[in-house]
């Protein structure tokens, strides 16, 4: 169904304005980059079919769509079997570790606070509006969240769930 707004949009500029920040956003919640590749597309689809007429800020409006629909593909990834790996399989030792394999080594809800945060620069009002949680939980959250990342670098044990 085409958007009913009375205002014209410039599609081109709104993609280009947004897709580099929203898909940044979904590969460190989601960690796959198929899969943030298609939560921002379903993210744009959805302004097409969905967004309010009045709506005064549309990055903020995508943002907090793309976070929902990266929320509904972890639960999609937790239904679906997996088989283990097999033991043989190369794996990088400890010391090859990135700082950025440590933020992925945190569980996904907290990988998005510190994204929103950090690498977005959302104050918690904001995430805590995004995210439709009160924001004391969200500054909750994140203090766990630095917590765990900062065990991770110092220890370079990524044993959180």
């Amino acid at each position: 169904m085409p958007r009913r707004s009375n205002r014209p949009v410039d599609w081109e500029a709104l993609v280009t304005e947004n897709e580099n920040r929203l898909y940044r956003a979904a590969l460190a919640i989601l960690g796959s980059r198929q899969e943030a590749e298609d939560a921002v597309q379903d993210a744009f689809l959805r302004y097409l079919e969905r967004a309010p007429e009045d709506l005064e800020d549309p990055a903020a409006w995508l943002m907090r769509v793309l976070v929902n629909r990266c929320r509904d593909l972890l639960r999609a990834r937790q239904t679906r079997q997996t088989l283990p790996l097999p033991d043989d399989l190369p794996a990088p030792g400890p010391e090859e570790r990135t700082e950025l394999e440590e933020l992925y080594a945190l569980p996904p809800k907290d990988r998005a606070l510190v994204h929103l945060f950090y690498y977005e620069g959302w104050s918690t009002a904001q995430i805590a509006r995004g995210l439709g949680a009160p924001e004391a939980t969200v500054r909750t959250r994140l203090f766990r969240a630095r917590a765990r990342l900062k065990k991770l670098l110092t220890d370079g044990e990524s044993d959180f769930k």
